[in-house]
């Protein structure tokens, strides 16, 4: 399937690769169908990808590996928050945190209040809001993410 998106151009995306989030994203309940783009064609050296609708095409969210930027990163999430995302197991479970970035791009921020939660098996996301009450919706990524040996965003 053919996609227009606004960041990348057109895009063929197979039907597997098609993410469901049955509520949306917050703010963003309309669109359903998303899909994981990277900036490059070395998927696995890149740090954030990017969360692309497939209703929007101007409508895509930078995001990363919670680990990259918090180590510790550990979300206490309700099982209703999830429950849709039928069985998850360590090895279907993907989680991201959406990086907002700024003018300033020193403030560059991760969401760890707010992170997106995927079944690779089902092709099933949530973004859920985790009970973590330290876990803030503005948390500093710059300086992570500028002092990783051979970083590539």
């Amino acid at each position: 399937m053919i996609i227009k998106t606004k960041c990348f151009g057109q895009v063929d995306i197979e039907e597997e690769k098609i993410i469901t989030f049955e509520h949306g994203l917050f703010g963003f309940e309309d669109c359903k169908k998303f899909t994981i783009l990277f900036n490059n064609e070395k998927a696995e050296k890149t740090r954030i990808h990017w969360l692309q609708s497939m209703d929007e095409p101007a409508l895509a969210f930078p995001m990363i590996n919670p680990l990259i930027v918090n180590a510790e990163y550990n979300p206490n999430v309700d099982d209703d928050a999830i429950a849709e995302l039928d069985d998850l197991t360590e090895d279907n479970i993907a989680m991201f945190l959406i990086i907002t970035v700024p003018g300033d791009i020193t403030k560059m921020s991760a969401n760890l209040k707010a992170p997106i939660i995927i079944n690779s098996d089902s092709r099933k996301g949530a973004q859920v809001v985790v009970n973590n009450q330290d876990y803030s919706v503005k948390y500093g990524v710059y300086e992570i993410l500028t002092n990783k040996e051979g970083s590539t965003c």
